[in-house]
């Protein structure tokens, strides 16, 4: 179903859709969502805080893509990585407080570490396309 609705109404705006990463950020925040509602114990603030890191890394991806500005979409997916190193030190705090256990941060810290890398590797892209004078590609995929 999450497909269709990725296929549909279509225009310049909504382009980041079909970008990878995006939609693995969208997917962390399911994966971060299933856990912490599966804790009994833990607190409504630090999970708050943690689906909130979390959900910021796609909506900055979403918000930068539609600036239409590279420039502005560099920074954009600068604040994304800044949200990755928040959501990944609180994944890493409720591992180390023995709140989740290792194999679901493992399968965390997997999922994280690819959307840390492309992310990465569209800001040296973005950048690369920036210092050469080209215009901003919608098609651009990561």
């Amino acid at each position: 179903m999450q497909d269709e609705v990725l296929e549909r109404n279509k225009n310049l705006n909504r382009g980041f859709r079909k970008l990878e990463v995006w939609r693995e950020a969208i997917q962390l925040y399911g994966f971060e969502k299933k856990v912490l509602d599966s804790l009994k114990k833990i607190s409504f603030k630090i999970k708050d805080q943690v689906l909130d890191s979390v959900f910021s890394i796609s909506s900055n991806i979403a918000e930068g893509y539609c600036r239409r500005s590279i420039k502005e979409y560099i920074q954009f997916i600068n604040v994304a990585l800044g949200s990755c190193g928040e959501n990944y030190s609180q994944f890493y705090a409720l591992l180390e407080s023995g709140e989740i256990g290792r194999a679901v941060f493992d399968e965390f810290d997997e999922r994280h570490h690819r959307i840390e890398n492309k992310l990465m590797n569209l800001a040296k892209a973005l950048s690369k396309k920036m210092k050469t004078g080209q215009d901003w590609d919608s098609d651009y995929k990561v």
